[in-house]
């Protein structure tokens, strides 16, 4: 059983994947340890005895070209990071199941993350994206890289263009990259 021990303002048990009750259920979305790809129709298939509901979330991932939101995407679904840069053409959704546990109630969910990742040049070129985009949306990811300031200083504006009650969360990629900085971390915090 997974540890009570709350943390701070967390509903889930933060480290369940780590615990044998759990196994049945990342053995669904796992395979040779590597994450399951699945479509905008799939999703794990449960056996009969295991009843879980699964919570929907669409995340939007915004950002200049070259910030790193196809390797963001590509991180969190367990997929490569590709090795070279190109810029998205059109809309890529991946979708990402992942099982909580409720510290409440001791009760599985599976969560469904949906991310659409889409080309700045494209969203510029055909204005029609961003509603499809925006529309049922629940969360906004702005990114930026520690590596280009004029990704950072373009937060600003990105975050100004969006109004709704979607939760708003700025990421920064590249700090593993800090011998070419340009974004100090006390100008981040």
């Amino acid at each position: 059983m997974a540890q009570d021990a709350p943390s701070s303002g967390s509903i889930v048990v933060a480290d369940w994947h780590q615990y044998k009750d759990s196994k049945e259920y990342f053995s669904k979305i796992l395979h040779k340890k590597r994450r399951k790809n699945f479509g905008l129709l799939e999703s794990p298939v449960m056996p009969p005895h295991v009843a879980v509901d699964t919570v929907h979330y669409k995340i939007f991932i915004s950002g200049k070209s070259g910030v790193g939101k196809t390797a963001l995407t590509a991180r969190l679904a367990g997929l490569n990071i590709p090795n070279l840069h190109y810029e998205t053409t059109g809309i890529e959704t991946t979708v990402v199941h992942w099982p909580v546990k409720l510290r409440e109630n001791g009760r599985v969910l599976f969560f469904r993350l949906q991310l659409w990742d889409c080309g700045e040049n494209t969203l510029r070129r055909f204005d029609h994206l961003l509603p499809a985009c925006k529309e049922q949306m629940d969360a906004v990811l702005f990114l930026f890289s520690f590596t280009e300031r004029t990704s950072f200083d373009d937060l600003s504006n990105q975050i100004a263009k969006w109004t709704g009650t979607s939760v708003k969360l700025v990421v920064g990629t590249k700090f593993d990259l800090f011998m070419h900085c340009d974004v100090p971390e006390r100008d981040a915090s």
